[in-house]
């Protein structure tokens, strides 16, 4: 049986230095995290945020809307890897967040 694109779940990470020494860089960093978290990202490390899609379409969807709200100064970079790839994760200090878990059983419902 063949998987299509649209049955596998992918994680997207989307990484990001910006800055924030003066009061309105600050103010657009906050803004780009919140917009990451309506979006439906999870904050793994500070400027680390991760969402899982179901597909690739969604994907791609994810990245002309991330597209949308950048920030004019800093770096944004993104990368998609597989859920079982996201899985194969080590923690070497520390553990997951609430939140991490919570996505990664919601899979599970599909």
């Amino acid at each position: 049986m063949s998987v299509k694109g649209d049955d596998i779940f992918m994680r997207l990470f989307v990484f990001f230095d910006l800055p924030v020494t003066k009061k309105e860089q600050r103010k657009i960093a906050a803004k780009f995290r919140k917009n990451l978290l309506n979006e439906g990202f999870v904050m793994l490390q500070f400027s680390v945020y991760c969402r899982c899609c179901r597909g690739q379409d969604i994907v791609e969807r994810e990245i002309r809307r991330i597209k949308q709200i950048l920030p004019e100064e800093g770096n944004v970079r993104i990368l998609q890897i597989t859920d079982k790839q996201y899985g194969g994760m080590l923690f070497l200090a520390g553990t997951p967040k609430k939140e991490e878990i919570l996505s990664s059983e919601q899979l599970l419902l599909f």
